[in-house]
């Protein structure tokens, strides 16, 4: 018995409380897909460093065995400087010393890897007065490109997602939840082609340390904001017109991102997914002026009827046939006259 009436609460708590019981799982799902990627990242990756790690400490002894006037204490801060020099986008090879990391166009690329949160980290402020400008130039620009963003986004939406979905829905006839479905998969088809396939083969063919899957690996790291920097275009040792190729691929990173994010609007507003994300959010308590609104029934067309009935002038008003209406008392407030 005592286990049957606690089984029914704790039905009746989790009925009540859906949506904290959805958010709950959420979170509990989130965090095991951290854990889970963590572990394949792990066991994927660990392996390769090991071996690259063994790799560079055999060079690192064979150099010294073939130049003994050259000491490991010296080594190591010769290495140490050209790694902390390389972290800032400068690079001590012959052969790199024509590119530059702060002429206008690379300063252009750079500036919209900043506003657009892309962050590849290939190119990073070398002075203090850079690294504020950086600070203040962010905090400004980052909310100013969100509301950019917004807007052309907004504007696109109209002509791209809700007009042919509501002309295709009224042509013919088909529910609007499958034409929106079947939109939303066509518009993500041709993002994907058109900024991620076609772009890939672009790439694989212009930098030419690069493989489709490593130009499509870019694509799609840069489009999602996420911006690792391990593949930066525009930064080989014998590229061809680099400051042409610099805007080209900013033009390139800021179409993309306005295409994903119309692709992302266009699945959000999709009933199911409108359902499904209900269902983790708390419920809208009404506003305390909204329930005096809707609960006061007798607020409602006596008391309309009873604010705009024209009230006569005098007491004795004429009929049609000539004879004089019988004096009616005025009409009060705590009169409650309900019509019927």
């Amino acid at each position: 018995m005592l286990r049957c009436l606690t089984g029914s609460s704790c039905m009746r708590f989790i009925e009540g409380n859906k949506a904290t019981s959805y958010f709950v799982c959420l979170v509990v799902t989130y965090v095991l897909y951290l854990v889970f990627g963590a572990l394949i990242f792990s066991s994927v990756e660990l392996p390769y460093e090991d071996d690259l790690r063994d790799e560079l400490r055999a060079i690192k002894q064979q150099f010294l065995q073939e130049n003994d006037c050259i000491s490991d204490e010296r080594l190591e801060k010769f290495l140490a400087r050209v790694l902390e020099a390389n972290n800032y986008g400068v690079s001590v090879l012959n052969n790199a010393s024509t590119n530059r990391n702060w002429d206008f166009t690379s300063a252009l690329f750079f500036a919209s890897t900043v506003l657009s949160t892309t962050g590849y980290g290939h190119s990073v402020p070398l002075s203090d007065g850079g690294k504020a400008f950086c600070i203040i130039y962010s905090v400004i620009g980052i909310p100013f490109t969100l509301l950019f963003l917004t807007a052309v986004v907004q504007r696109i939406m109209v002509f791209v997602t809700r007009r042919p979905v509501a002309y295709v829905h009224r042509r013919s006839g088909l529910s609007k939840s499958l034409v929106a479905a079947a939109h939303a998969t066509l518009l993500a088809l041709i993002t994907v082609s058109c900024f991620f396939l076609i772009p890939a083969i672009v790439f694989s063919v212009l930098e030419e340390e690069w493989n489709f899957l490593e130009s499509f690996y870019f694509c799609f790291i840069s489009l999602s904001t996420i911006g690792l920097g391990d593949y930066v275009p525009g930064e080989g040792y014998n590229q061809r017109y680099r400051h042409l190729y610099k805007v080209g691929i900013t033009l390139y990173l800021l179409l993309g991102l306005i295409a994903m994010l119309v692709v992302l609007e266009t699945f959000c507003e999709l009933p199911h997914l409108k359902n499904l994300r209900k269902a983790f959010y708390l419920k809208k308590e009404k506003a305390e002026d909204q329930l005096n609104i809707v609960d006061h029934d007798d607020l409602s067309f006596s008391t309309v009827c009873e604010q705009t009935a024209p009230v006569p002038e005098e007491r004795g008003d004429l009929f049609l046939d000539g004879s004089t209406m019988a004096q009616v008392p005025p009409v009060t407030p705590n009169d409650n006259i309900v019509i019927r």
